[in-house]
């Protein structure tokens, strides 16, 4: 219980500090980490691109400690059960809720009770503020996905408090 509140209080406090240096870039325009130009809405985009690559990051980490015999996957719905069950307890300490398929490449993840969102599932006003808290672990996703050898875009989304879905789009070489 310990490790969960820890890793929740120190992703808050990613998502404040990186919201606090890029939320508010001064007057005019100023450049970014990369040096493209950064206004008044592009700052929070650039926090949400540096959290996504933390969390690509440590998925790369967590993905080169499976073991090996977990890496014998045979198709790629393996590998998203994979997700939803082991990765998933590893880092939230509960299963995914549910995983959906299309056969064409595109699964949607849902947590009807994402542990990052709970505390802000009291009203509809933080709604907005949703997706900074999603970013991470969309980076997390598509990192574990990335050492598994799969090319992937992950995307999420919230329509009501604590419940969200992400989606994962296979990316075909």
């Amino acid at each position: 219980m310990a490790d969960a509140a820890l890793f929740e209080f120190l992703h808050t406090e990613m998502v404040a500090e990186l919201g606090a240096h890029h939320s508010d870039p001064g007057p005019g325009v100023s450049a970014g980490v990369w040096g493209e130009k950064v206004g008044s809405g592009g700052g929070q985009k650039m926090s949400l691109s540096v959290l996504e690559g933390m969390g690509f990051r440590v998925g790369q980490a967590l993905g080169e400690r499976l073991p090996q015999e977990t890496l014998a996957f045979r198709e790629e719905l393996d590998i998203l059960k994979f997700l939803c069950r082991d990765l998933w307890v590893a880092v939230f300490q509960k299963q995914m809720d549910s995983l959906r398929t299309n056969h064409q490449g595109t699964y949607v993840l849902q947590d009807n009770s994402f542990p990052l969102l709970i505390r802000m599932a009291s009203g509809l006003q933080y709604l907005e503020e949703a997706p900074k808290f999603l970013a991470f672990t969309c980076g997390l996703l598509r990192g574990t996905l990335c050492i598994l050898g799969i090319k992937s875009l992950v995307t999420a989304s919230v329509a009501s408090l604590p419940t969200c879905k992400f989606q994962v789009v296979i990316q075909k070489t």
